[in-house]
C-alpha cells in the first residue's frame, strides 16, 4: 500500500471544503425550514350552516354617534331580511316583520366597512341569521343535501407566478374568510400553514397519478378535489384589476367554468374575490345538482369482498385438501385456512350524526349497503346528535373505510370504531 501525502495547501483546501460544505448543509436546513415554516397559512373561519347576507350599504343619521350605529344596524337587518327572502327563491315581497322579530332572528352582524360620524353613520354591513330560528320563516325544513367532503386548492396567478399557500394572498384570504355553511359542497379547506405548502403547490394540478391523490386526499380526510383559479392583471399599480375565474375539479382538472370580473382599483379587489367565490359556489353547486361533480370512483379503491363466494371456496376445496402426512383423512386437515378466513372479520362501532330519522335510515342503509358487511345494528339513536351502531364486517376496519369514502362519506378511522359524516 502506497500512502499519499498531501501538501499543505491542498490539506488547507481540504479542510476548507469541508467547512464549506458542513455549512451548505446547515443552509439547507434552514431552507427547508423556511418552506415549511413562516409567516403563512389563514386558518378558516367555522360555518356552522347560519344564512349570511353580505353588502348591504346604510346611511343614517341619529340623536348622536351611537344612536346613528343602533339605526343603521336595525336598517340593515331589515335589508339583510328582504334580500334573504328573494334569494331564497320565495314569490313576493318580503313578509313584514317588526325590528324585534328580525333581531331576534339574528346571531351576528358583520361590519364591512364602516365611517361613523357625531350624527352620522355610514357602513357596508353582514347580517347572519340563525338557520334554526330563521328556516321555519323561509319555509325550509328537513335536512339539506350536500356534497361529498371536496379538498378545495385555491390557485391564484399574479405577476406571472401561481401561487397556492406559499405566501399570503388575497385569494387564499378571500376563501379563508368564506362561510360555506350554506352551500352545497362539503369544502375541506387546509389552512396552509406547516406541510400544507408542501403538499398543495400549483404543480399538484398536473399529477395523474391516483396513488399521489389519494394520500393527499386521506390527509385532509377528503373524497376529491376542485380547484377555484383565478388570474389576476393590474392595468397600472393602484388602478382596475381585471380577475378571470376558472372553475375546475378532480385529479384530471376537468373544466367547468369561466367568467371574468373587474375591480376598479385595488381597494375593491376583496370585494371582487368575494364576489368571484360565490359565483364559483354556484359552479360547483350546480355541477352537483346535474351530477357531474361526484367523487372520481378511481380516487377510492375498496377492496371487493364478497363473503359468499369465499364461503363457496372453502366449502369446494375444504374436503379435497389434505396436508402431508395426513394419509388423506379429512378429519387430520390443519384448521388454519378457516381460522384465516375467521380472522378478517371485524366488529366495527360506528358513530354518525342524525339530525332527524332521515338520516338514521340513510346511516343504517349506507353500511348494509356495502359488500362485506354482515350485520349492522343500532345500539344508540339519538335524533339531533350523534348515533351509534355495532357493524360486523368481512374485512379489517381500513378496508371498511375505503368503502365508506367511495360512498362520499368523511371518515374518521379510530382503534375499533369510525365516526362518518357527510
Amino acid at each position: 500500500m502506497v500512502a499519499l501525502r498531501l501538501p499543505f495547501e491542498s490539506a488547507r483546501n481540504r479542510k476548507a471544503l469541508i467547512i464549506g460544505l458542513a455549512l451548505l448543509a446547515g443552509l439547507g436546513g434552514a431552507a427547508l425550514l423556511a418552506q415549511i415554516e413562516g409567516d403563512r397559512g389563514i386558518p378558516p373561519i367555522a360555518s356552522n350552516g347560519d344564512f349570511e347576507v353580505r353588502g348591504i350599504a346604510v346611511n343614517v343619521s341619529g340623536d348622536n354617534a351611537e344612536d346613528a350605529r343602533s339605526n343603521g344596524w336595525r336598517e340593515a337587518a331589515r335589508k339583510g331580511w328582504e334580500k334573504l327572502w328573494a334569494s331564497n327563491g320565495s314569490g313576493g315581497a318580503a313578509p313584514g316583520l317588526d325590528d324585534s322579530t328580525i333581531e331576534s332572528m339574528i346571531s351576528a352582524i358583520v361590519v364591512e366597512h364602516e365611517q361613523i360620524g357625531p350624527r352620522r353613520y355610514i357602513a357596508r354591513l353582514g347580517v347572519i341569521f340563525d338557520r334554526t330560528r330563521t328556516s321555519e320563516r323561509l319555509g325550509m325544513t328537513g335536512a339539506r343535501a350536500r356534497s361529498a367532503p371536496m379538498l378545495v386548492i385555491p390557485v391564484l396567478y399574479q405577476g406571472g407566478v401561481a401561487t397556492v399557500f406559499e405566501t399570503r394572498s388575497p385569494w387564499q384570504k378571500a376563501w379563508a374568510e368564506y362561510r360555506t355553511g350554506n352551500s352545497a359542497i362539503d369544502y375541506v379547506r387546509p389552512a396552509g400553514a406547516g406541510s400544507d405548502s408542501l403538499l398543495l403547490t400549483a404543480g399538484q394540478l398536473e399529477r395523474r397519478s391516483r396513488n399521489w391523490w389519494r394520500v393527499i386526499l386521506d390527509e385532509f380526510g377528503a373524497a376529491d378535489v376542485i380547484m377555484p383559479i383565478a388570474r389576476l392583471t393590474r392595468e397600472y399599480p393602484g388602478g382596475p384589476v381585471h380577475g378571470t375565474f376558472t372553475a375546475r375539479y378532480g385529479p384530471d382538472n376537468r373544466f367547468l367554468g369561466s367568467f371574468t370580473l373587474t375591480a376598479r382599483n385595488e381597494a375593491e379587489l376583496p370585494r371582487m374575490l368575494e364576489d368571484a367565490i360565490g359565483r364559483l359556489d354556484r359552479i360547483f353547486s350546480d355541477s352537483l345538482a346535474s351530477g357531474l361533480l361526484r367523487p372520481d370512483p378511481t380516487l377510492n379503491i375498496a377492496p371487493e369482498i364478497d363473503p359468499e363466494l369465499i364461503d363457496r371456496i372453502l366449502a369446494a376445496e375444504g374436503p379435497a385438501r389434505t396436508a402431508p402426512g395426513t394419509n388423506g383423512d379429512p378429519q387430520a386437515q390443519p384448521t388454519s385456512t378457516a381460522s384465516a378466513a375467521a380472522a378478517v372479520t371485524s366488529n366495527v362501532t360506528v358513530q354518525f350524526a342524525t339530525a332527524d330519522a332521515a338520516a338514521v335510515d340513510a346511516g343504517m342503509a349506507a353500511l348494509r349497503g356495502i359488500p362485506g358487511v354482515r350485520s349492522a345494528v343500532s345500539t344508540s339513536i339519538a335524533i339531533g346528535g350523534t348515533s351509534v351502531m355495532r357493524v360486523t364486517y368481512a374485512g379489517e376496519i381500513d378496508a371498511l373505510a375505503a368503502a365508506l369514502r367511495a360512498q362520499g362519506w368523511r371518515v374518521t378511522a379510530g382503534a375499533g370504531a369510525l365516526s362518518i359524516r357527510k
